[in-house]
């Protein structure tokens, strides 16, 4: 057995073990990293670029950051926090690539105007009040607002092909919105960590992590091929494993993990490469979800850039499967359950009857179906030039809470032990957006003590770090203006 202590340990391929691994290696340059994956290939799961929609998450288009309250009011404190997030990610993609530590940014993140478009008058009244809350927010400065056919048409033809007209019809735009290969930065950032000492061992699944009395990890793990066992130990383990998360850190028999519970849904997307299409709709435009529909689930039409080729994505039809992972097992979400656990579990199915309905729908919904759910962004459709390709799974994370017995959350939730030597996360969108500030909130829950010392190097990788950017207009224009610089993104 291999009695080798490693710094740090990170589990799983994707951009959160990626973004953790990069910022350790220029925040504690002599501490030994080593990165476990179950596949063959970094980026495989949820950062694969067809696994996700790409979407830059700032909360510039997704209506569901932003929900009507009961007496029709619309609150913006959501959708402002989650951009927040996504500008310290740009900061230090940014850094990173101005640092020449990784490729040319259009590799990787490429501008794409953000919309929302809503038809009904309903629909359109709540879009009016969104748009009045956010015009004047210093994050959200640029946004456009119409009602108007012909304008919505200059914006994206696409929308407008085939309209009659005779529904109230409104959208919002704002240029400064990206699609983001997600699977081509993790791969940048584990050549980076790599390149830099750290150990990368793929085809290698980690199926224990258990506590020695020194304090540290003793991780168990065998190889993909050949069954062959092996193990470490490590100082600190971080458990970036997506849906795979869960099973383990309820091995580990942190406190903290009991009370969690998963739920699995799967999508599809359908994806056509034809050009006179592609030409004719350049953004990103997210539309209202289903009554019952998960966030994740919120229809829209993207433009996609790919290595370099653009396609258009609409979507997410979801479904269900036990899987945790899209090349999981059928037994993960049976495996999951626990006695500390069941029962939230059970009290979010009893109250979340609408998102069932809305499953068992979706599972039923025929080609037809899916493509008139399409034709309602652009009527003129055509089954033909439509591909329906699988996309990743996410675990949206359900656990106890003190006035109910469970809730089913949306969003990433870390979870850590008190004393700072294994976390891990949870959850999904907006997820790899905000990468940087959730490693970076891992990193201070911890090693609080090293924290501080690290602290400066943190403000020149991110200079807004410490602040908030929506509370003084001119620094956020100077920072965005920074950012799209060193990315070659639009303002």
């Amino acid at each position: 057995m291999n009695a080798k202590t490693v710094d740090v340990a990170l589990i799983g391929g994707g951009i959160m073990s990626a973004t953790l691994g990069a910022l350790i290696k220029q925040l504690q340059p002599d501490w030994s990293i080593q990165v476990y994956e179950r596949l063959g290939e970094v980026a495989q799961e949820s950062s694969n670029p067809w696994n996700n929609a790409g979407t830059g998450h700032a909360g510039l288009c997704e209506l569901n950051y932003m929900p009507e309250a009961p007496d029709g009011s619309v609150e913006p404190s959501k959708a402002v926090a989650i951009n927040e997030q996504f500008q310290v990610s740009l900061q230090f993609w940014a850094y990173m690539v101005a640092s020449k530590m990784l490729d040319a940014p259009t590799t990787f993140i490429n501008s794409t105007p953000h919309m929302t478009f809503v038809w009904g008058e309903a629909n359109v009244e709540y879009l009016r009040k969104r748009y009045a809350v956010l015009k004047d927010q210093p994050l959200f400065a640029g946004m456009e607002y119409s009602e108007d056919p012909d304008v919505i048409a200059q914006w994206t033809p696409l929308l407008m092909d085939g309209r009659t007209g005779d529904e109230p019809i409104a959208a919002t735009r704002i240029t400064s919105g990206t699609d983001v290969d997600y699977g081509s930065l993790t791969k940048q950032l584990f050549n980076f960590i790599t390149e830099n000492g750290a150990k990368l061992r793929t085809g290698t699944q980690v199926t224990s992590v258990k506590k020695l009395h020194n304090g540290h990890w003793r991780l168990q793990m065998r190889d993909m091929v050949g069954n062959t066992p092996h193990s470490i130990t490590a100082k600190f383990v971080f458990v970036g494993a997506g849906g795979g998360a869960l099973s383990l850190l309820q091995s580990a028999g942190i406190k903290e993990a009991k009370g969690f519970g998963g739920f699995p849904i799967s999508g599809q997307f359908l994806r056509t490469t034809n050009p006179a299409l592609v030409a004719r709709h350049q953004a990103k435009v997210y539309g209202k979800a289903s009554v019952g529909a998960p966030p994740m689930s919120v229809p829209h039409l993207d433009t996609r850039v790919v290595d370099g080729e653009k396609s258009l994505l609409f979507g997410p039809f979801a479904g269900f499967t036990p899987k945790f992972l899209k090349e999981g097992s059928w037994f993960d979400l049976p495996g999951s359950i626990r006695l500390n656990n069941i029962f939230p579990m059970l009290a979010v199915g009893a109250t979340n009857l609408d998102l069932l309905k809305y499953l068992i729908g979706e599972l039923m919904a025929s080609p037809q179906k899916k493509l008139d759910a399409l034709r309602e962004f652009f009527p003129e459709a055509q089954h033909e030039d439509w591909e329906l390709i699988t996309a990743g799974q996410r675990v949206q994370v359900m656990k106890s809470d003190p006035k109910k017995v469970g809730v089913l959350q949306f969003g990433t939730e870390v979870i850590a032990s008190a004393d700072g030597t294994i976390a891990g996360l949870l959850g999904a969108s907006p997820g790899a957006s905000v990468s940087v500030p959730v490693m970076l909130d891992v990193l201070k829950r911890c090693f609080p003590t090293e924290f501080a010392g690290w602290e400066p190097e943190i403000k020149k990788m991110i200079p807004s770090f410490g602040t908030r950017l929506s509370d003084n207009p001119a620094t956020a224009k100077k920072s965005f203006a920074a950012s799209a610089k060193a990315l070659k993104l639009s303002t």
